[in-house]
């Protein structure tokens, strides 16, 4: 939230099979198209920080595990002057690697409120 993705990068699996889906636009498979969204996604983003989390479900075994959860968080977002308040709706999927759990598929969005059927449909 702080246009810096250097400290995500380090949560993050380096291995071909990883897999990003943000805010910003379609999924990116593989190390190298993860760091270009992140590094993207990060430039969206300036002075803010995590506000809390919210843990919706977990799963964890010795070779994978998942978090669901609302972040919330503030920050300001484009071009917008002020910090504002925004939560993701965040599917996390981990395995251990040498020894540290790193993240092996990410996807946020911002749908935390239910929606109609039709906003589906792209205009």
């Amino acid at each position: 939230m702080k246009g810096n993705p250097a400290p995500a990068k380090r949560l993050y699996s380096h291995q071909d099979d990883v897999t990003l889906g943000n805010p910003f636009g379609p999924f990116a498979h593989g190390w190298k198209q993860v760091v270009e969204k992140m590094e993207q996604a990060a430039s969206n983003y300036r002075d803010g920080d995590a506000t809390g989390f919210e843990n919706i479900a977990k799963c964890v075994t010795s070779e994978l595990a998942y978090l669901v959860e609302v972040e919330r968080l503030r920050s300001k977002v484009g071009g917008q002057s002020d910090v504002t308040p925004l939560a993701l709706r965040v599917t996390s999927v981990f395995r251990p690697e040498d020894g540290l759990w790193k993240i092996v598929h990410r996807h946020a969005d911002p749908i935390t409120t239910a929606q109609p059927a039709d906003s589906v449909l792209r205009q």
